[in-house]
């Protein structure tokens, strides 16, 4: 089959989403394609007075640039994976998980180097329902009752800044994110996964195409990183099978060891109990479906516990 030589790439206009674009641009680039790239503006960029739960979940981040791809505008789109959605629109496909930054999250903060450290009274920032149900765990181990989680909306410059406003003790932010711009000097603390699982899909990049090109699943297939997309597939399988949405307070990570995925999960109430449901598996995967139905069992399990 013939790759293309010319490509365009759907991208949102963050610092961040550019930063993705532009490296996969890079490495496209250095296989011999001509790729622009294509900025775009979402309706999870232009919506910022309200938790991405409550109006339509991070699908918003993608819909655009997945009309670009239908309409012929663009070829392909680069996402944050943990930013698209557990089931694509018909007529398009995930082509390729490229190899994971960092997964884990960082703690930012310019006075306080751990929670424990938090002043009375303190307002952590976060805009993940995970993030939330997960701070409020630790702190609740802490004894740490009197200290607020706060919506932060925003791209990761805006989030920055208002930390440095002042609105906020400490923010929780994703590790890779920071790290690839540069930023890494910004985190005081980077969180165990023990303590704060990641969110499914968290710190690996995504490439979404038109079904019916098979000429750039192809032509993509050497960005692609077999123990990332594994992993992924089992994680996103875990949210998928409970729900598969932002509003969904459930962290899922999965490690590749030889042929051995082990597979992480927890689940908690934002409104009620601070205590957590988790579950763990793992089992010998060879390909997706197998990760994929490791993910199944696990959310299974997650409901058994009481899950929902």
């Amino acid at each position: 089959m013939q790759q293309p030589t010319s490509l365009t790439i759907a991208t949102r206009e963050s610092r961040l989403a550019l930063w993705q674009a532009e490296h996969v641009q890079s490495l496209l680039r250095a296989r011999g394609h001509a790729v622009t790239l294509l900025g775009m503006t979402t309706r999870g960029d232009q919506i910022l007075d309200r938790t991405l739960s409550k109006v339509g979940g991070k699908g918003l981040f993608v819909k655009e640039l997945e009309t670009a791809l239908e309409q012929g505008r663009a070829d392909i789109a680069v996402h944050s994976l943990k930013d698209v959605p557990m089931d694509l629109p018909a007529g398009f496909e995930l082509a390729c998980v490229m190899r994971r930054e960092d997964p884990r999250d960082a703690w930012v903060s310019h006075q306080h180097a751990a929670l424990a450290e938090l002043p009375p009274g303190a307002v952590i920032g976060t805009s993940s329902l995970r993030r939330t149900v997960l701070l409020r765990a630790l702190l609740a181990g802490l004894g740490r009752g009197d200290v607020r989680i706060e919506p932060l909306r925003g791209n990761l410059d805006t989030r920055l800044r208002k930390l440095d406003e002042g609105q906020y003790a400490g923010i929780v932010l994703a590790a890779a994110g920071l790290k690839r711009l540069g930023l890494a000097a910004r985190i005081r603390h980077v969180f165990d996964t023990n303590d704060m699982l990641p969110a499914a899909g968290q710190g690996a990049l995504g490439i979404e195409i038109r079904a019916d090109r098979p000429d750039l699943a192809e032509a993509l297939t050497p960005l692609a990183d077999r123990a990332t997309w594994l992993a992924v597939a089992a994680e996103r399988a875990v949210s998928r099978a409970l729900g598969g949405s932002c509003s969904m307070p459930l962290a899922a990570h999965a490690t590749l060891d030889g042929a051995r995925l082990h597979l992480r999960a927890a689940w908690g109430d934002p409104q009620g109990d601070v205590r957590l449901v988790t579950a763990q598996q793992q089992a010998d995967v060879s390909d997706l479906a197998q990760a994929a139905a490791l993910g199944e069992r696990v959310a299974a399990a997650l409901r058994t516990g009481g899950a929902r």
